[in-house]
């Protein structure tokens, strides 16, 4: 008996952003922060896969748009040890893991009510990384630590 070859091919992207390696399970709350899915963007995402590198992982392929920085910034606080693939006409043109930086502006509101960011006044969030893996941050007005899971739930 011919054994048959199971396995699914996923189609290339011609151009736009691949985030690899995303914590399984985790792709739908990356495609919340980014605003996804729109109208104008066609995506593949591939959810629980086996892995070499990790046991399982989520895939999240986006066509004809390469994420902006506070964008990658945004996906670091959901997965951390993700990567980035660039794609122009088929090809990686970069392929990086996801950084940090220590200082994060605007990305999600600070969870105390009566932070000063949460007022009136103009002011927007700002916070200082604390620890990567599992995510904490600090506000940098009120001194609120803020954990992943609290984060995640800024988006569901």
């Amino acid at each position: 008996m011919k054994s048959k070859n199971h396995e699914m091919k996923v189609k290339q992207i011609k151009n736009g952003t691949v985030i690899d390696h995303i914590t399984a399970n985790k792709s739908l709350y990356v495609l919340r922060i980014l605003g996804l899915p729109d109208k104008d963007t066609s995506l593949t995402i591939a959810m629980n896969v086996s892995s070499n590198a990790i046991d399982f992982k989520d895939i999240v392929k986006i066509e004809n748009r390469e994420l902006k920085p506070a964008e990658l910034d945004q996906v670091a606080l959901i997965t951390p040890n993700a990567t980035i693939n660039i794609i122009r006409n088929y090809e990686i043109v970069t392929k990086e893991k996801i950084k940090f930086r220590n200082e994060l502006n605007s990305i999600i509101k600070c969870t105390n009510q009566k932070c000063v960011t949460n007022t009136h006044e103009p002011i927007k969030s700002k916070f200082k990384l604390i620890k990567e893996t599992p995510v904490v941050i600090r506000c940098y007005y009120c001194d609120r630590l803020i954990t992943a899971e609290e984060i995640k739930a800024q988006f569901y």
